[in-house]
């Protein structure tokens, strides 16, 4: 590539359901976004019913709504039978006591019924609470205590990892094998709950870096968002196939993984078992794959793997995009050459719902830039008054309010929901950026400590706290060490109790026991045994930052 082409990388000619952003963004408004969606017609909105069900009352009850496939598992369902499975699992859900407003919790492996159960859940009025399939039981046990779940959809492998007897308000469990075990039974009653767009539609737990993780509630009126995100962003048509490698736990699994994408009445895929680059090359070959969204780290795993890609056809694939970290420009520049393609990366978090800063693909991409803001949506960079800066220059990153897909709350935390707009009128995400004479965002950090590996945000206070929770450790300090694969690791930081001295045994065991309690995402995968922890003079807290500072020049050292 030539230094100018390394700046800009051109649109692929192609059609697009977005082809002007400049003149869509003067005249865009969330009140005429989502025409297609059915609430608007009949004022009766659920997002369930918008999802699955309007597209078999509208005579597509046949379209194959998802593929699945796992090894040499495959599976395909259409809309109509994935209705047929919702209102199952939603009329098992209302024997068993469940009502609008309940908080049911789903803990399933990446398949078909694991996105079943969320919308069944959303289907009756009640709020779906998506767990990642890595969690263990301390990671359940907190969310689902935190806003007092009442009912869990798991199976019976996942269900060991449930401590019922630490989450009083639990007075459920429902396997999914025994929920497929009981016969359908077809109804002329619907089970769709009609609720207020504010009502509650979805929560999902994400780690901060202080204090245990939060739960972000979001309401009915994100639909929109997701529809209108999805047709623009993901350019998602009805003959697409789309794959989103993401799990629903995550919110990047739920909103472009199923909502978005089935918003639009496209073919998904779900695929489950681990990544390993022949499978997913394999995948996307046998499956036709024309959407992908997946993660820098993904990417990056499979750059690793050389001319690997050049065994399989991937000329069905016409779209790629990226979320969860900044994507890296060599990234971009690997798949436009050796690809044709180029990567889309994406910027919102799961507090915002739904896009904000986006590639698109009718529009030229500035490799390392996060992209413009989308139509309706408003950028500030803010100095620490919060007034607005000068092009060019790096402030916190900031979004005028509202929109629809913004949470509706942090669950039973108000001031922490109220530190988000601490400046009148705008959303304040955490991170640093600066923003060019174009609109384009560059993210340049984060103002606090979170850890971003392989796409997914991991609170070191978490970390930390399980960390001393072993006999062992007398103090920790958690850091995201950079990494060119993962973005970052999570290394540890800890100081020894009296009594115990360094073993390669000892570390080992360490780690294992946060795998084992908390997740194996989150689990270090590097350990460093240190006399004393840099800290506050005043309060003691520990000074994650000065532990990153040394880290780095070791690394660049």
């Amino acid at each position: 590539m030539t230094a100018e082409e390394t700046k800009t990388i051109s649109p692929i000619s192609g059609s697009y359901n977005l082809t002007n952003y400049t003149e869509v963004s003067k005249s865009f408004n969330w009140e005429s976004a989502a025409q297609e969606l059915s609430f608007q017609k009949t004022g009766k909105l659920n997002a369930a019913y918008e999802t699955i069900d309007r597209h078999v009352d509208e005579g597509f009850g046949d379209k194959i709504a998802l593929y699945y496939v796992n090894g040499d598992e495959q599976r395909e369902l259409t809309f109509r039978e994935v209705k047929e499975k919702t209102d199952h699992y939603a009329r098992i859900l209302k024997e068993n006591g469940v009502v609008k407003g309940d908080r049911v919790f789903v803990f399933l492996p990446k398949t078909p019924e694991c996105y079943i159960a969320i919308l069944a859940v959303i289907k009756i009025g009640a709020i779906a609470g998506p767990l990642f399939e890595a969690f263990m039981e301390d990671a359940v046990k907190d969310r689902i205590n935190d806003c007092k779940g009442t009912v869990l959809i798991t199976d019976k492998e996942l269900v060991q990892r449930v401590p019922q007897s630490d989450i009083p308000s639990l007075e459920t469990i429902l396997l999914a094998e025994d929920i497929e075990n009981i016969p359908y039974e077809a109804s002329e009653n619907s089970f769709v709950e009609w609720v207020d767009e504010n009502d509650g539609l979805i929560i999902h737990y994400t780690s901060g870096s202080t204090g245990k993780p939060k739960g972000v509630l979001h309401a009915h009126r994100s639909t929109v968002h997701h529809y209108q995100s999805g047709k623009w962003v993901l350019d998602v048509k009805e003959d697409d196939v789309y794959w989103c490698t993401s799990h629903p736990g995550w919110v990047t699994g739920s909103v472009y993984g199923l909502f978005a994408p089935w918003l639009n009445r496209a073919t998904i895929v779900i695929q489950g078992g681990r990544f390993k680059a022949e499978n997913w090359y394999q995948l996307i070959q046998d499956l036709k794959v024309t959407t992908w969204y997946s993660a820098p780290t993904a990417f990056r795993m499979l750059m690793s793997q050389g001319d690997l890609f050049k065994k399989y056809d991937l000329s069905s694939l016409r779209h790629i995009l990226s979320v969860g970290e900044p994507l890296n420009p060599e990234v971009i520049q690997w798949a436009w050459k050796n690809l044709g393609l180029r990567i889309h990366d994406t910027w919102w978090m799961t507090e915002t719902g739904g896009h904000l800063i986006v590639n698109l693909p009718a529009e030229k991409i500035k490799p390392g830039s996060m992209g413009r803001a989308f139509p309706g949506i408003t950028v500030g960079i803010l100095d620490e008054e919060g007034n607005e800066l000068p092009r060019g220059s790096v402030g916190q990153l900031a979004v005028r309010t509202p929109w629809p897909g913004l949470m509706k709350e942090i669950w039973g935390n108000e001031d922490k929901f109220n530190s988000y707009f601490k400046y009148e009128g705008w959303y304040i995400s955490g991170d640093l950026a600066l923003q060019d004479e174009e609109g384009y965002v560059f993210f340049q950090g984060r103002n606090d400590d979170m850890i971003n590996s392989a796409g997914e945000r991991i609170g070191p206070f978490e970390v930390e706290s399980k960390l001393i929770e072993h006999p062992a450790v007398a103090e920790a300090g958690v850091i995201g060490k950079p990494d060119p694969v993962r973005g970052e690791l999570v290394k540890a930081f800890i100081t020894l109790r009296t009594g115990y001295e360094e073993s390669k045994e000892l570390i080992e065991e360490i780690r294992l026991f946060v795998r084992k309690n908390l997740s194996a995402h989150a689990a270090p995968r590097e350990i460093e045994v240190v006399d004393e922890l840099p800290k506050t003079k005043i309060s003691g807290k520990i000074l994650r930052r000065k532990l990153k500072e040394r880290e780095i020049q070791k690394v660049q050292a």
